[in-house]
């Protein structure tokens, strides 16, 4: 049995969620946001996670999200319509996939990029399972 893709079902999911992509449109980024990028975004990627050699097809990631935006204000925004569109999900089809769960595991932390002047974003993880067989 092959891996699934957990970033494209994540993905998938979050482009059908209306009030986020009233905020970033189509902006949402994996593994990182590209230079010179149009805010508000989203960039994310699997930073780890739990499987079973059992149940091989329920990967369960731990999923790093960043909310930018030019401003913290918007920022925290974008954080915010991610929050309602992951947090406590359950049994949610994307595709022939499913997020059986999404659990946010730190609560939004508001950082400004010293690397980036003017580009400010909001730090959070989610704890996701996918039924992917």
């Amino acid at each position: 049995m092959a891996i699934a893709d957990t970033n494209s079902i994540i993905f998938s999911y979050l482009v059908t969620q209306a009030p986020l992509v009233a905020l970033v449109g189509r902006r949402i980024f994996t593994p990182r946001l590209p230079e010179n990028a149009t805010l508000p975004a989203i960039s994310f990627f699997t930073r780890g996670g739990t499987s079973t050699p059992y149940i091989p097809g329920i990967p369960e990631p731990s999923v790093q999200f960043d909310c930018w935006a030019d401003n913290p204000i918007t920022a925290r925004q974008v954080y915010c319509a991610l929050y309602d569109a992951l947090q406590g999900i359950q049994d949610i089809t994307v595709g022939a996939y499913k997020i059986l769960s999404a659990i946010e595991e730190v609560q939004g932390q508001d950082l400004v990029d010293v690397e980036i002047p003017n580009y400010f974003r909001t730090l959070t993880f989610f704890r996701i399972m996918v039924r992917a067989e």
